[in-house]
């Protein structure tokens, strides 16, 4: 499996789920993939839920959906924290209009809905964003570990992150 020189934007912001952020950045650099950590801009380096340290490569307001092929929000507290900063919603939506992959895993599901992402589309995420989802339009799946419709993939938690990365690399060796 390769997706080599593919870029793509990893979103962190503080008490993100230690493993859906780096389970997906070391899996998509070990396929070839060029991921750019993506903060809010508030500081360099943001902690997980369980004080892990990510450090971000630039902030969402000096980067350009053009300068990325897809993106990916992680989950835990961190989609909360993001939606505080509206360049990185922006960032996500215009990645997202592009017609670009966009993928989120358990809370990032709040970023697609706040970027206009899920609205007919089947996605799913943590149990508790489903009503976001749904009152954002979109056609929530409870059963399947990772839904992909289109450009969006999106996955439930830490045990679906295999199925998560497997999928994002298949959209991108089509």
């Amino acid at each position: 499996m390769s997706i080599q020189g593919k870029r793509i934007a990893l979103m962190i912001e503080d008490e993100y789920q230690i493993l859906e952020g780096w389970y997906p950045y070391l899996r998509l650099t070990e396929a070839g993939a060029k991921v750019t950590v993506i903060g809010s801009g508030t500081k360099t380096s943001y902690l997980s839920k369980e004080e892990y340290p990510m450090d971000a490569d630039a902030s969402a307001s000096d980067v350009s959906p053009n300068d990325f092929d897809g993106v990916i929000v992680p989950g835990g507290f961190a989609p909360d924290n993001m939606r505080l900063h509206k360049p990185m919603i922006n960032l996500v939506k215009g990645i997202y209009d592009q017609g670009k992959m966009t993928a989120a895993i358990c809370h990032g599901g709040w970023i697609l809905a706040s970027a206009g992402a899920v609205k007919g589309r089947r996605v799913t995420g943590y149990a508790p964003i489903e009503d976001d989802v749904v009152n954002a339009g979109g056609i929530w799946v409870s059963d399947q570990a990772a839904v992909v419709d289109g450009n969006v993939i999106t996955s439930r938690t830490p045990p679906d992150l295999p199925a998560f990365t497997k999928a994002i690399i298949g959209y991108f060796e089509k």
